[in-house]
């Protein structure tokens, strides 16, 4: 997967994702996050200049079939946005606040 993935330890079990950063302070996990979407813009911006949104992405299903990468994207699109929703729940269950934003002046690592 490249880099910062491959130094991350990855043992090769079933539990990896979930144990992996329970050590990680919050700000090493926004740093990763904001990367992982810089490195996502600067690749996205590459395959527009590319072949644009019709062209087929490098991997592809087990009938060997490649997708359009516009296909991924709005794969990628509807997995985060599944993944935030269930990741809201479990934070709302936690706090108490609903929303979708966090409150006026918060930032990482600001305790309550």
């Amino acid at each position: 997967m490249g880099g910062p993935w491959e130094a991350t330890g990855w043992d090769g079990s079933d539990d990896w994702e979930f144990t992996s950063a329970a050590d990680d302070t919050p700000g090493q996990l926004y740093a990763l996050w904001d990367g992982a979407v810089g490195r996502s813009r600067a690749r996205l911006d590459a395959a527009m200049g590319d072949g644009g949104l019709g062209q087929f992405v490098q991997v592809s299903g087990p009938d060997g079939r490649h997708a359009s990468l516009r296909r991924l994207l709005c794969d990628l699109i509807e997995e985060y946005g599944r993944h935030t929703g269930h990741a809201d729940l479990i934070r709302e269950a936690v706090d108490g606040l609903v929303g979708e934003d966090p409150p006026p002046g918060w930032s990482p690592g600001q305790s309550r």
